[in-house]
C-alpha cells in the first residue's frame, strides 16, 4: 500500500479496483461523494474560471455532462458503491450527497449493499436562499446526504454546536447562589427492573411505577453528596446539569451549509460542511476518499485536518483545479510533494 496521499485521474471504477488490488481494501475510514445528480444538465466554466451552468459563453470550457438518468443512473452508482463498501474499514462511513428527486431511489440501492440496519441518517442540507420561480410546486432550497456505516461500531466523534444566548436562557433557566446557570432532569427512566440495583430505594424513595433509576443507588448517593441532586418542595429528586459542563448542543439532521457564491468548479460544496463530516466520522490516522473529487475541496479539508486522503476524478478540468487547490502556498507552503499524482489509461 502506498503511504502518500493520492490524486488519481481515471474512471473511478478502474481506480477503486486498482486501490483494492494494491492493499486498500478495508483501509478507508470515510468516503464522502458528491456524484452527478441525474439532472440532465451540462456543466462548464468560462475562460476566466467562472462556473457557467445556465448562461454559457460560446468559448466556455466543458467540464462534464450529468445526463445518465433513471435505472441506468442507479446502476452506474451501484457499481461504484459496491467497490466503496469493499474499501471501507469495519469502522468506516459513507456520506453520499444527492439530489432530492433521485435520492430515495439511491437509498433503496444503498440499503441493498450496506443493509438497512447500517442506515444512520437522511440529512437535509439547505443549499441556497429561497427561490421565487413561477412553477407548480414549492421552492427547493435543499438536497440530501445519505449517511451509512459499514459496521456497528463506526468512528464517531459526537459533533456539538455552541448554544446561543437565547438558548442558554431557555434551556438553563435556573441560577444557583454562585450565579451558575443550570437545569434539572429526572433521575429515573422508562422501564421497571425487578430485583436489580436500579429498583432499590434511594433515600427511602422508590422510582415511579413503570420506571427505574438511571444509575445505581451508590452513584445517586455520590451525586447527592456532591450537591448535584436538587430536591423539590415535595421531596422529588432531580439531577442538576450546569451549562458550564456542557460542550454544546448535538448537531441535528438539518444542516444549513450554503454552496459557495463564486465556486471554482460546478457543484463545489461548502467547506464547513465537509469539515463537520470529516471531524465527526474520522480520526487523525484515518484515510478519507472522495472518488468524485471535482475541485478537490474534500481532499484539501482532509489535509488541513491532518487526515490522509485519496481523490479520484476523470475530468481534466477537475484534476487541474484540484492540483492548484492542493498546492496553494497559503495552505501547504507550496509543497507539491504532499501527494502523488497517478494517471491511468
Amino acid at each position: 500500500m502506498i503511504d502518500n496521499n493520492l490524486l488519481i485521474k481515471c474512471d473511478n471504477i478502474k481506480a477503486m479496483q486498482w486501490l483494492i488490488n494494491n492493499g486498500y481494501e478495508g483501509k478507508i475510514d470515510l468516503v464522502y461523494i458528491d456524484p452527478p445528480f441525474s439532472t440532465g444538465g451540462s456543466f462548464s466554466i468560462d475562460r476566466n474560471g467562472r462556473v457557467a451552468t445556465i448562461s454559457k459563453a460560446q468559448d466556455s470550457i466543458h467540464v462534464y455532462d450529468d445526463n445518465i438518468k433513471g435505472k441506468e443512473f442507479i446502476e452506474f452508482l451501484k457499481a461504484r458503491v459496491i467497490l466503496i463498501h469493499k474499501l471501507l474499514s469495519n469502522r468506516g462511513s459513507l456520506y453520499l450527497h444527492i439530489d432530492y428527486k433521485i435520492g430515495h431511489y439511491v437509498k433503496v440501492m444503498l440499503d441493498e449493499i450496506f443493509g438497512i440496519k447500517s442506515f444512520r441518517n437522511d440529512i437535509t442540507r439547505i443549499k441556497c436562499n429561497p427561490k421565487n420561480f413561477d412553477k407548480i410546486g414549492y421552492g427547493n432550497i435543499k438536497d440530501m446526504i445519505l449517511f451509512y456505516t459499514k459496521g456497528d461500531c463506526p468512528i464517531w466523534n459526537t459533533p456539538k454546536l455552541p448554544y446561543s444566548e437565547q438558548e442558554i436562557i431557555k434551556r438553563y433557566p435556573k441560577i444557583d447562589k454562585y450565579g451558575r446557570r443550570y437545569t434539572t432532569v429526572p433521575i429515573h427512566a422508562p422501564g421497571e427492573t425487578k430485583n436489580g440495583e436500579t429498583s432499590k430505594p434511594f433515600k427511602g424513595i422508590y422510582p415511579p411505577a413503570g420506571r427505574h433509576w438511571r444509575c445505581a443507588i451508590e452513584k445517586l448517593e455520590d451525586l447527592d453528596k456532591s450537591g448535584l441532586i436538587e430536591w423539590s418542595s415535595k421531596g422529588n429528586p432531580r439531577k442538576i446539569n450546569y451549562i458550564s459542563e456542557m460542550r454544546g448542543k448535538r448537531v441535528q439532521d438539518i444542516w444549513e451549509y450554503k454552496d459557495p457564491i463564486y465556486p471554482q468548479y460546478p457543484t463545489q460544496k461548502n467547506e464547513d460542511m465537509l469539515k463537520l463530516i470529516i471531524e465527526t466520522s474520522s480520526n487523525k490516522d484515518s484515510i478519507i476518499m472522495d472518488c468524485f473529487c471535482g475541485s478537490g475541496t474534500t481532499l484539501r479539508v482532509a489535509k488541513e485536518l491532518g487526515r490522509k486522503w485519496i481523490g479520484i476524478d476523470n475530468s481534466d478540468v477537475a484534476i487541474e483545479i484540484a492540483k492548484n487547490s492542493l498546492c496553494h502556498k497559503n495552505i501547504f507552503n507550496n509543497d507539491k510533494k504532499t501527494f502523488e499524482f497517478i494517471e491511468m489509461v
